[in-house]
């Protein structure tokens, strides 16, 4: 299996944004305790980067990958390769950071909320496009465009709820980007809310490929 073979078959990815590389990590331990194995580091994180390398030990053990997202810059894809990050995501299609990607042989997802976007992004190799700001997209977004393009490999990311993770699911999704629903209890109930929040999300991906 190849890598964007098994982030598909793992199909849930985790968003971390923390106030700090240390608890970037300890949120990534706790979401990776709840069985979410595609852990993304946003890079609005202060030192995103020790973040990065700090979780590349569970790799081996857990089968879990590390990448980067909110990448903004070339310089912040050069950091974020460099401290061993597998896959690199963006809001927004760059194509600095996508041939430096390719370079490195590590996937580039670019975010992209029209279909001349996407197909934009698709022209130039991309092999997965995160669907931003899905909030405002919605469901039928990622239907809609199947529909020209069948084979598209769609990624949401904004918006995705337990109660609307179905929707997604059904509309097609190639896999599904978690970010503020993880640690909105965080507050009040500490990193293990991180990890009871993801077992839910895992468990009802189980129900929606069984059903």
């Amino acid at each position: 299996m190849n890598l964007i073979e098994r982030l598909h078959h793992n199909y849930l990815f985790a968003v971390i944004r923390g106030s700090s590389a240390v608890d970037a990590i300890e949120i990534s331990k706790a979401a990776i305790m709840g069985g979410i194995k595609n852990i993304e580091i946003a890079f609005t994180t202060p030192n995103a980067q020790d973040a990065i390398s700090g979780l590349q030990f569970l790799n081996k053990d857990k089968g879990v990958t590390v990448g980067a997202g909110t990448v903004m810059t070339l310089e912040s894809a050069q950091l974020a390769i460099n401290s061993g990050a597998e896959f690199i995501v963006s809001p927004h299609f760059s194509i600095k950071i996508a041939d430096f990607c390719r370079h490195s042989n590590v996937p580039y997802f670019p975010g992209c909320a029209t279909i001349t976007e996407i197909c934009n992004a698709l022209e130039y190799g991309i092999e997965v496009v995160k669907v931003f700001p899905g909030s405002i997209l919605g469901p039928e977004f990622i239907r809609d465009v199947r529909g020209p393009l069948p084979s598209v490999r769609l990624m949401p990311s904004g918006g995705v709820s337990l109660d609307n993770m179905h929707l997604w699911y059904q509309s097609g999704a190639w896999g599904i980007a978690i970010g503020g629903a993880l640690t909105e209890q965080i507050a009040s109930e500490g990193y293990e809310s991180v990890c009871t929040i993801a077992r839910g999300f895992v468990e009802r991906y189980r129900d929606l490929l069984n059903d």
